[in-house]
This record gives C-alpha cells, structure tokens and sequence, in this order.
C-alpha cells in the first residue's frame, strides 16, 4: 500500500508540470497523484505534490505564497511575454542606454506591493471554458481581466548590459496568482523598452523550500512529508485526545473550545501522529472540514 504524504519535487526545464505527475505517479505506483499549482515547461523549480489521501490537502497550499528568481531580458518584447514567443518589437540602442538604475527602480517600486496585474494572455486561465493559452494559439485574441495581487518583494540581484538589452535577475515574493511574465511585461513597459522574462525558477511555496526537494530522477523511494506535519507546516496545529479525534471523524464538534488555537482553519492532530483532518471555527465550538482516512499518518 503507497503511504500518502506530500512530495517536493526540483522540476527541471522543458518537461510540464503534468509530465513529473505522470513519472510521480509510475515511480509510488498510484495513480492518485496531484499538485498544488503548476509551472510552465520553461520554468524550473518547486512542484508540491500531494500522493494518494494527501492530495486533500493541496487546496490549503495552493493558496500561500510564493518566490521566484528570474531573469527579465528589458529591450524586447515577446507574444508571450517570455523567450518561447516570437520578437515583436525591439528598442533602439539609445532607448536601452537610458535604462538606468534608478529608474529601473523606479519601475519596480511601481510593481511592488498591493497592485493590479493583467495576466500574460497565454496563461492557463480559462476563457469561456478554455485555456486563454489555447485560445492564443489557435489565433484567437485573448484580453484577460486585471486582477489584485500582492508583490512584497521586487529586488534586483545582478543586472548585465549590452548593446540590444538590459537583462536583470529578480528575486520576488509574491501572492498566490500572480505572474512574473506579466511583471517582466510591464517593467518593459513603464521604461519604454518592452521585456520579457527568459528564465524563472520557483524556490519557495509558502514553508516548502526547494532546497528539499527531490529531482525527476530520484522519484523511487523519495521520501515524502506526512499528512500531519505537513498540515502543520501551513497551518495551526490542534492536539486532540483520542477521544476528541473520534468525535470530530464522526461529525461531533469540540463544545466551547475555540480558545485553544490561535488561527483557524487548523490541523487537528492525534496522539500517534496522524492527521485526524482540517478544522474550523464555529462560533465558540471547533468543528471539522474534511477528514482524513484514520490510517494516514
């Protein structure tokens, strides 16, 4: 029987997210394999994967934040907003000269914190039922909606200059749904120049690091975080007696109890270490909002 747990995966480039599921999936030898948010072929770094029960999970990882290290390429825009796409404009050699650190930074401090972000039109929003990057490849103009988004951190860590092009590697911590490309796109953009991004690399996802993580080619026998510490990493954690996690898995509520966790929804944990399930508040009572399968551990 596959224990079920959560698995950080290194992805490398030119491989989709759906690909190190499917090599997941053959590696632990079950077909109950999902992840908590994808990145595109290009893109390298963290996938969190939730194996067998643990996949219930993913709902409450999807949601944290994240950081990135890109390169963004200032002097070219793409169709894409990324290097797999067609050139479609390119600045003059005096335009790109003037690019200068301060308003590169000026530029950034414009991007960063709360804002309102225009996704890149080949991103995996679905438009009428169907991927906006489907739409755009079948020759369909696509115009996606802005959307609030919270960067908490812009920082440029290198810059390197040449006749055609400024490129910058960022470091950015962001809120969930927000897109660097798009960022990559409008700092381009607010300088004059155009951008676009030509590398990018996911190394955190709320507390999973990649640095812990596996690669594709180490997927057999990876070991994996267990339902309860993982629940435990992304959210509060409620110790619960054996007694009181019978009664949450029958649907009974923890009377008057809210007090003993500071945040909810939180993780009710069992004496043997496993994850009894997600709780929630109910006025002053603790009760449950999904429950896992009693042998998880």
């Amino acid at each position: 029987m596959v224990s079920p747990g959560i698995l950080l995966v290194d992805k490398p480039g030119g491989i989709t997210s759906h690909d190190v599921v499917a090599r997941t999936r053959r590696a632990f030898g079950t077909r109950k394999v999902g992840h908590a948010g994808t990145l595109d072929p290009m893109a390298t770094g963290l996938l969190v994967l939730g194996i067998e029960g643990a996949t219930r999970l993913l709902t409450y990882v999807v949601g944290a934040d994240k950081t990135y290290v890109a390169t963004i390429r200032l002097g070219q825009t793409t169709t894409t907003d990324d290097a797999e796409g067609e050139i479609t404009a390119r600045a003059d050699a005096a335009a790109i000269a003037a690019v200068s650190d301060e308003r590169v930074a000026e530029g950034i401090a414009g991007l960063t914190g709360a804002i309102s972000q225009v996704p890149s039109s080949v991103s995996a929003i679905k438009v009428d039922g169907r991927r906006a990057y489907d739409r755009v490849r079948a020759g369909e103009a696509v115009e996606l909606k802005a959307r609030d988004v919270t960067v908490s951190r812009f920082v440029v860590i290198d810059r390197r200059d040449s006749a055609d092009a400024v490129e910058l590697d960022v470091v950015v911590d962001c809120s969930s749904g927000t897109y660097i490309r798009a960022l990559a796109r409008d700092l381009g953009t607010e300088l004059g120049v155009g951008g676009h991004l030509t590398a990018l690399r996911r190394t955190r996802i709320g507390p999973f690091d990649v640095a812990d993580a596996v690669t594709t080619d180490d997927l057999v026998g990876a070991a994996t975080i267990t339902p309860a510490d993982a629940a435990a990493r992304v959210l509060a954690r409620l110790d619960v007696t054996d007694d009181e996690a019978r009664d949450l898995r029958h649907g009974k509520r923890l009377v008057g109890q809210v007090g003993r966790v500071d945040a909810f929804p939180a993780a009710a944990v069992a004496p043997d270490g496993s994850l009894v399930g997600i709780v929630e508040r109910r006025g002053a009572d603790i009760k449950s909002a999904m429950n896992m399968p009693e042998e998880i551990r």
